[in-house]
């Protein structure tokens, strides 16, 4: 019995995995059990910013975790205390809390929000329409896709969804009640869709108006992964709270959120916590990836590479015009848009050693390591061009939705 037999038994039945077993990876690449060499491009779900097997976050890693690996919460640890200088000197916030994960940022902030507007009757939180903000209840219940959501109802009150982009359904539902209103600065599960500047500008306008909180949802964007530190900052704007996650903890479990100076007073001892958050293994793993993004240059070849593959690809849109709707993206966050279902196109670039990823039915989600060289993205434009012309000539029979 094989591994993949196995894990039908022994687990629940909620991933739909790839057909190939990983033995080990480096840089940019993954190599499988049985030899056989991958292009990453997924980058772990945004999450391998510095690629497999960097050095420096190994290095922090060993030396932490010959220390002590875990001491809850109840210790005041250094690993956190250095990690959260480095993040709030780079954001100029003024207070963080880590978490594990992405979707324990989004509950912090969520309970944030609730604490701060009970007093002032804001009991209204708002998420996106096509966002995704996690898999927990508070997460879900900002959300509007069925296909997180079918089954798990009832959600929690006095929490809706604004049409992303739509300026008059803003305006239409956001008053005095509202306390707080999330959204992702760039849309990752949604299609790689930006924010209009038009809709962050009314967004920012209302706030001042209202008096409620704007969350930046950053888990997926943020960390360099756009060129900036976090994606709002092509907005020139300034979120109340930010969530952030996945890229932080340089492959371990670690998330967390910055609020500002409006709700730095709103959690007092006891009223919120976590056992792992802030894992001192994980916070120095942390401060290892923060530091090589923000020291060396990472962020500009986000910035320079990103814009050379999306140029390569925008080259294919008017190569297979029938095949490609649209490509967008900013940096290493990018999104091929096609006129098709994207999930066989997806298995045949695994099946030619580069892994992408479909998302929202028709878009292909490209998220690598944000070291990716510009050979790599030559080496990956061959595959796609291979795949799109196979696709483009026998005329592709599933339209997407």
């Amino acid at each position: 019995m094989d591994n993949f037999q196995k894990e039908h038994e022994l687990f629940f039945n909620t991933y739909k995995r790839l057909p190939l077993e990983i033995e080990s990876g480096e840089g940019c690449y993954l190599f499988s059990k049985d030899g056989n060499k991958y292009l990453d491009l997924f980058g772990g779900l945004a999450v391998n910013s510095l690629g497999y097997s960097h050095p420096k976050i190994i290095e922090a890693i060993e030396k932490q975790i010959r220390k002590y690996n875990h001491l809850s919460n109840t210790f005041l640890q250094t690993p956190q205390v250095e990690l959260a200088e480095l993040l709030l000197q780079q954001t100029k916030y003024k207070k963080v809390f880590f978490t594990n994960s992405g979707t324990e940022a989004i509950e912090s902030a969520m309970k944030l929000v609730r604490k701060w507007g009970k007093k002032k009757n804001k009991v209204n939180v708002f998420g996106m329409s096509n966002g995704f903000s996690g898999r927990t209840y508070g997460a879900l219940s900002i959300m509007d896709k069925e296909k997180y959501k079918s089954g798990y109802e009832p959600f929690l009150p006095n929490t809706s969804v604004i049409r992303f982009n739509d300026v008059d359904d803003l305006i239409s539902k956001v008053n005095e009640t509202t306390g707080g209103i999330f959204l992702e600065f760039i849309q990752g599960e949604g299609g790689i869709v930006p924010a209009s500047k038009e809709f962050i500008e009314q967004l920012f306008l209302l706030r001042e108006k209202f008096d409620f909180l704007i969350i930046a949802d950053e888990i997926q964007a943020g960390i360099g992964r756009t060129g900036k530190f976090f994606c709002f900052e092509h907005y020139n704007v300034q979120p109340d709270v930010i969530c952030f996650a996945k890229a932080v903890g340089g492959g371990l479990p670690l998330g967390g959120i910055l609020g500002n100076e409006k709700v730095a007073d709103v959690f007092t001892v006891g009223v919120h916590g976590t056992t792992f958050g802030g894992n001192p293994v994980a916070c120095c793993a942390g401060i290892a990836t923060v530091k090589e993004i923000l020291e060396n240059g990472i962020m500009q070849n986000a910035i320079e590479v990103g814009n050379y593959f999306l140029e390569k690809l925008c080259m294919s849109k008017n190569k297979f015009p029938n095949f490609i709707k649209e490509v967008r993206g900013k940096g290493m966050m990018l999104g091929v848009e096609l006129t098709h279902d994207g999930s066989t196109v997806a298995e045949k670039m695994l099946e030619n050693g580069v892994l992408i990823n479909c998302t929202n039915v028709n878009v292909l989600r490209l998220l690598p390591p944000l070291i990716l060289s510009k050979e790599q993205v030559d080496d990956a434009m061959k595959v796609f061009e291979k795949v799109f012309s196979e696709f483009s000539e026998n005329n592709f029979p599933v339209t997407a939705k």
